[in-house]
């Protein structure tokens, strides 16, 4: 029993150089005897009207001479491959809002330095309500925002700022890093423009456009 027959070269050098052969005609055999996989690398895949408009008649030829060199025809792939392709444009058929949501947004858009160590017990979740001291300076040092009283007495009647963490309540730079932090700890937040005011800074704030912010955060406690 031999393999299905192998199909024979149609054309010469000569004639796949000619213009009197069209390129569809080319695509079409090549789309005929090719394995799936071999006309997805070659971009030869579809409407062959389509194909003919993008291909330069020299990756056709390029295309059809290593069809026959590699020998890579219909019915030679193993089976399990074709599966996988069918999965893989499976999963592009759904509408595109999904693809939204695992957005790789790249590395985490702040830093977190740990200059007093916490419990390393209680952390917070989402949904939990921390409390904490702050301060946020601006990289050239300049204190836009802090809620440290100034003396021992005001400290009394100070609460500290408390939020849901985790829920977009504050930027998200300190949504994410506190949430890193555990009960008691202090830490040096510095955090990129993108997870914090961005582009357009909070000018009452004194925050520019495209501020890195500095914070030094205390996390006094988790409910």
């Amino acid at each position: 029993l031999k393999m299905a027959d192998e199909p024979t070269r149609e054309w010469s050098e000569e004639q796949l150089k000619s213009d009197d052969l069209p390129k569809k005609d080319i695509i079409k055999f090549i789309q005929d005897n090719a394995a799936h996989s071999f006309l997805a690398e070659h971009k030869l895949m579809g409407n062959i009207k389509n194909v003919a408009k993008t291909a330069k008649k020299e990756q056709l030829i390029v295309a059809y001479n290593q069809l026959f060199e590699s020998k890579r025809f219909k019915g030679t792939e193993p089976v399990e491959d074709v599966a996988e392709q069918v999965k893989a444009v499976k999963i592009e058929d759904k509408p595109k809002e999904v693809k939204t949501e695992v957005v790789d947004e790249g590395p985490p858009r702040f830093t977190k330095s740990v200059l007093k160590k916490g419990d390393k017990t209680n952390f917070p979740k989402k949904g939990d309500t921390v409390s904490c001291w702050y301060t946020g300076t601006l990289e050239d040092g300049t204190v836009f925002d802090t809620n440290i009283p100034t003396t021992a007495r005001k400290k009394k009647q100070t609460k500290p700022l408390s939020f849901k963490v985790g829920l977009g309540k504050v930027i998200r730079g300190w949504d994410e890093a506190l949430l890193l932090m555990s009960k008691g700890e202090t830490a040096r937040v510095e955090i990129e423009p993108e997870w914090a005011y961005g582009r357009k800074g909070l000018p009452e704030s004194k925050i520019p456009p495209n501020a890195k912010l500095i914070f030094e955060v205390e996390l006094v406690s988790v409910d």
